[in-house]
This record gives C-alpha cells, sequence and structure tokens, in this order.
C-alpha cells in the first residue's frame, strides 16, 4: 500500500508544475501567475512567474477577513525581563500597518532595503512584516552582532533605514546595541537616511536628533500603510549566512515561492492545524527565526511563540516545559544543542515532571546533527515523536524530514529521514557520479530547487553559481557530506569539510560523535581532524560532562577512547579526547569545529563574528595543552 509521503514525493519529480500549482492554491493571490516554473534562463529559475501578491497580506491581513482577528497571533514571553504579551491577529494587524506607514513616511518604497537589528521582541516581528508590506527588502542581522561585522551588511544591503533596540538581553547580560550600531555606520561607507530605534526601559539610549526616531513616536504619527502586492519573484528578504570572515553571502528569498513552500510545510511537515500554537525556539536572526518564528505559523493562521531566554539559567531547565504548559505549545523546533544544554543540567528530566504537557505532541530538531543519545532521551523524558529535519539558510524549510502531516515513516535513529517533496537528492563522488547506498559522498539536489529556494546572492550572481552550482554541474552543493541507504533514508554525517582523511580512509566525525555521545557522563561532544604526520589527519575528542559527574577526566577520555575503537575500528585512529567546560558554539547553536581544530593544530584563526562567548576559545587552547598538545600557542 502506497504511503502519503511517496505519493507526494513521486509527484512533486513527475509533475512539479503540477504540485506546487495545487500547493500555491492555499496562498491568495492578486494577480494568478502565467507560468508556474519559468526555466528559461538557467540557473537562474523561477517560480509563478507573472503572479502578484503580499506576504504581510497572507500572513496577517487575511486572517482578519477570515474570522481569526481575535485569535492571538503571537505571543512573546520573556523570562529575562518576566514579561508575557499576547497580541491577536487583528492587533498585530493594526500595528504592523502602523509602522509600515511610519517606514513609507521616511521614504522607504518598493525594492528598498530595511535592515533589522533587534532583540527577541515583538517590535522584531512587527518591522520585518511591516517591510513586505511596502514591498520593501528586509534584511534581519543578529542583535548584539559586532561593529565590523554589522558595517560589513549595511555597506552589502545598502539599506535607506536601519531599525534597531537600545539593547538586548542574554541570559543575565544586557548588550547595548547602541554604542554597536552607532560603531558599525561609522565603520560602514553607505550611511543610512535614519534609524528607528525601540527604547528598552532595562537600558534605554541616547539618540542621535539628526538621524534616530523613537519607535513608538514614529508609530503614533504615522498613517497606516496598505498592502502593495508584488511581482512572484520579487526578494522577500535578504539574509546572511553565519559566515566568520570576509564578504558575507546575501542569500536572496522570493515572495511567491516563500509562502508556497511554508505554507505547505506547515501542515504537511509539522502537522499543524490553523488555530493551533507552535513555537520554534530560535532567532528572528536566523532562517529558522524567519520561516518558523514569523512567516510559517502566521501564514497557516497559527500562534506563534516569541521567546526571549535561553534553555538553561533563565531561570533554569524547565523552562521549556513551563512556555509549553502556559500555552498550549502542540509543537516545538528547537536545535539539539539546547536539548543537550537541558540534559546536562537535568539528565533525569526531574523537571518536566512540575508542568503539564498533555497538549504537547511533536519535538522537531534541526541545525546540527541529532545524536541518537539526545533523540532517545527526549523520546523517553517527553513521551511524544522526536523528529531530526535538516535544511539549510539557502533552501528556507527542510530538505529532508519525517513529514508528521503525511503520516509519520519508521525513524532510523541519526537519520532525518527522507527527501521531502521537490528535493531530488543525491550522493556524488567529486566527479558527480552517483554513489551506492550507504558510501558516504557529497549531498547534491538537482536543479531547480523547489519553491523558496535562494534566487541567488544579493549582487553577486557570478558568486551565487561559483559557490553553490559550478562544482557539481546541474546540481546545488550543501556542502554536507553523508549517504543514502537501500530505503532512501538521508544521513547526514558532517558538513564536506569534517569528512577526515585518515591514512587514506574518508571517516566521518559525525560518526564518532555518535559514539561519544552515548557515553553515560557525556552530555555534549565534537570530534575535529587535527594534522597529523603520519596519518594526514587524526581524530581528536572533546567532552562536555553532565551536571554531577565527578569522575577522573582521563578515565572518561580513555573510555571514550575504547568505545570508537570497538565500534568503529582501530582505523579511526580515534586515541585522544579531552573534558572540557563548554565548546565554542555561535549564538545560533552550531559548534566551531573548524575553529577547534585551528587552535589544536596551532594555526591561526580570526575570531568568528558570531560567536556565542569569546571567552572560551583560551578555555579550549588550556584543555588541549593539558593532553599534551605542544602545538597550540
Amino acid at each position: 500500500m502506497a504511503h502519503a509521503y511517496d505519493d507526494a514525493y513521486r509527484r512533486s519529480l513527475d509533475d512539479p508544475e503540477g504540485f506546487w500549482a495545487e500547493a500555491a492554491a492555499a496562498i491568495d493571490w492578486d494577480r494568478r501567475w502565467d507560468r508556474v516554473l519559468d526555466a528559461s534562463r538557467p540557473p537562474f529559475y523561477r517560480w509563478f512567474k507573472g503572479g502578484m501578491l503580499n506576504t504581510c497580506y497572507n500572513a496577517l491581513d487575511r486572517h482578519v477577513a477570515g474570522g481569526r482577528a481575535t485569535q492571538p497571533a503571537l505571543i512573546y514571553d520573556s523570562p529575562v525581563t518576566g514579561t508575557v504579551r499576547r497580541y491577536s491577529y487583528g492587533e498585530l494587524t493594526d500595528l504592523t500597518a502602523r509602522f509600515a506607514g511610519a517606514l513609507a513616511a521616511q521614504g522607504v518604497g518598493k525594492g528598498d532595503r530595511v535592515l533589522i537589528y533587534m532583540p527577541m521582541i515583538p517590535e522584531a516581528v512587527i518591522a520585518m512584516l511591516a517591510t513586505v508590506r511596502i514591498g520593501a527588502i528586509h534584511s534581519v542581522v543578529f542583535g548584539g552582532f559586532a561593529a565590523k561585522e554589522l558595517a560589513t551588511r549595511i555597506d552589502d544591503a545598502g539599506p535607506k533605514v536601519i531599525v534597531s533596540a537600545s539593547c538586548g538581553i542574554e541570559g543575565n547580560r544586557t548588550i547595548h546595541y547602541k554604542p554597536l550600531l552607532d560603531g558599525a555606520i561609522g565603520f560602514a561607507t553607505h550611511k543610512p537616511a535614519r534609524c528607528i530605534i525601540v527604547q528598552r526601559p532595562v537600558a534605554p539610549c541616547v539618540l542621535d536628533p539628526s538621524r534616530d526616531i523613537d519607535w513608538q513616536a514614529a508609530i503614533e504619527t504615522a498613517t497606516p500603510a496598505r498592502c502593495l502586492p508584488v511581482e512572484a519573484d520579487h526578494p522577500s528578504y535578504i539574509l546572511y549566512t553565519s559566515g566568520t570572515t570576509g564578504q558575507p553571502k546575501g542569500v536572496i528569498r522570493d515572495t511567491a515561492g516563500h509562502m508556497v513552500a511554508l505554507k505547505w510545510s506547515m501542515a504537511n511537515v509539522y502537522g499543524m492545524a490553523p488555530g493551533e500554537v507552535y513555537w520554534s525556539a530560535s532567532d528572528v536572526g536566523w532562517v529558522v527565526g524567519h520561516s518558523y518564528i514569523v512567516y510559517a505559523p502566521l501564514l497557516h493562521g497559527c500562534t506563534t511563540i516569541l521567546f526571549e531566554g535561553k534553555p538553561v539559567g533563565t531561570p533554569d531547565a524547565g523552562v521549556y516545559w513551563r512556555i509549553i504548559a502556559d500555552h498550549g505549545v502542540r509543537a516545538l523546533f528547537t536545535a539539539p544543542t539546547a536539548f543537550r544544554a537541558i540534559k546536562r543540567d537535568d539528565p533525569h528530566g526531574k523537571l518536566i515532571g512540575q508542568y503539564d504537557l498533555s497538549r504537547f505532541r511533536t519535538l522537531f530538531l534541526a541545525g546540527e546533527r541529532s545524536d541518537t543519545d539526545t533523540v532517545q532521551w527526549a523520546e523517553r523524558m517527553l513521551g511524544v515523536p522526536v523528529i531530526d529535519h535538516y535544511w539549510q539558510t539557502e533552501t528556507g524549510w527542510p530538505m529532508v524530514a519525517n513529514a508528521v502531516g503525511l503520516g509519520q515513516l519508521p525513524i532510523k535513529y541519526g537519520s532525518p529521514t527522507k527527501p521531502m517533496p521537490g528535493y531530488d537528492i543525491s550522493v556524488v563522488d567529486a566527479d558527480c557520479r552517483p554513489l551506492p547506498a550507504g558510501e558516504i559522498g557529497a549531498i547534491v539536489v538537482k536543479l531547480p530547487l523547489p519553491p523558496s529556494g535562494l534566487l541567488s546572492l544579493w549582487n553577486a550572481d557570478q558568486r551565487y553559481i561559483d559557490a553553490y552550482l559550478s562544482e557539481f554541474p546541474g546540481y546545488y552543493k550543501t556542502a554536507d557530506a553523508g549517504y543514502m541507504d537501500e530505503e532512501g533514508y538521508v544521513f547526514v554525517m558532517a558538513r564536506t569539510d569534517d569528512i577526515i582523511n585518515v591514512a587514506g580512509h574518508r571517516l566521518s566525525t559525525g560518526a564518532m560523535e555518535e559514539v561519544l555521545s552515548t557515553h553515560p557522563d557525556v552530555a555534549e561532544c565534537a570530534v575535529v581532524g587535527v594534522a597529523d604526520q603520519l596519518k594526514g589527519q587524526v581524530p581528536l575528542g572533546f567532552l562536555v560532562l553532565k551536571a554531577g559527574v565527578d569522575r577522573a577526566h582521563a578515565e572518561i577520555a580513555a573510555e571514550v577512547v575504547a568505545m570508537v575503537r570497538e565500534r568503529i575500528g582501530p582505523v579511526a585512529a580515534f586515541r585522544a579526547a579531552t573534558v572540557v567546560a563548554r565548546l565554542p558554539k555561535t549564538r545560533s547553536g552550531k559548534i566551531l569545529r573548524g575553529t577547534m581544530a585551528k587552535i589544536a593544530d596551532g594555526e591561526a584563526y580570526t575570531m568568528p563574528a558570531a560567536i556565542d562567548d569569546a571567552a572560551v576559545l583560551p578555555e579550549i587552547e588550556t584543555a588541549l595543552k593539558g593532553i599534551g598538545y605542544a602545538r597550540v600557542n
């Protein structure tokens, strides 16, 4: 008997135009498209060519018109300020229309850029929706980014207006945004005409009267703006990928394909119904925040949670369960690193029992590899399906997933399951030849990408081709390595750069991390390849222990070395591991494995712009010296 997923996937490849035209019927159009797929100028494919529509109208106004004016659209929950605030669809529409009018009053119109440098506050969501309401293009930069990194994005995007706030709150730290913003504008060649600033009571800032406007004053004097229909391929936003140095890559998302894919995914991937409460515990500065805090839930008529806090420490490892219980969350989407932090602080899940999670239905994990130990821990503690899925900034929605709305497929630990409709995925060698099942190679997607795939890079078409399309002609390069099994399940093992060559054997650091994570004392781990004169590269493990573990670190390290030798074999040449207090990560939770490898090899490295806490890197150096890595400076 055919599974609903199999039918949907087959139709999406056999008749992509018919499949996506059917999905597009769920979106309101001012003008229907002329062609579902315009393939006249490869590799610059365009979906729904000739159509006219507006993202903000589909996310807000149509729900008000359809009877959802009083339904909560957005719940702001901020344990760091002790604030919970609810906005109905009617209220959010009114505020958005007013701020859109405030932008228009500053000369912002169709095609102009608005850079948003904001903490996780409702005004950030309103600014995004208001920008697309008037046909402008937003570029959200993670709040608290360093001034020089922010300056590169200002110069690349060329915003007419910057929207920011006086400060952000990271755990128990207050980050003063205004000095960072002023510094960035000073560094930048491009100067915005105006900055609109939200004054937060915890730390107000001094405004520059020649350039800065208070948010509240701007809204109070604004005339509400109507939605402006734009072309289907009109850019809705620019989002810069989290590179560490050099010219940032500004991924461009279209308007129509973006909405069609996200709306389809809410019902079919996440199993959500309009009116239900959905929570993506991410940040609006990252693609997950764009897609699954702001746009997808609102396009689908759900209630979305905006969370200003951390999985632990605000105030404890039970904050996720408190939010699920308080707001009736049906599905949570977060990064595996969040659950590893919760597991580290509350390994037996004692805090879970303090909350009523009876309405909670599904946990989704993405953003990095979901190790089996963490997935199984969450399954045991929560008693709900734990769904790993895989996607990228460039795609905007899942490439590989277990589509709950189509009927959940059997879970295979270590795999995000199967390709989603529209994604024709292969695993190939360096010459773009398909590899047999089970063999590790480069993960690629046949062109054209389905709706919501990046249009190009902002002002850099050739760089787009060079970065994503040149190495494997006819395919999009994910830069991830992995394999597919005989049943078509995809296993994403590592970034291509994280496949190490040990004496001629290509080995996955992800497979070794999978072994390390099963040690009963290990809360989190990472494996990197370091230089070796004899073998070329050898793996090196980093271990973060669970709370309360009081054993000799050398003993634990010896045990994980033995585990890798037993489960992967001597060929892995895994002989060294060290215990660290924490791993260096970006603010989105990705482990900075490349930086750790450079430290181990004694190479110079640049402080990553997106690092969560720079103080962790000296701790890594100290730990490596402790196990005899004399190359560390």
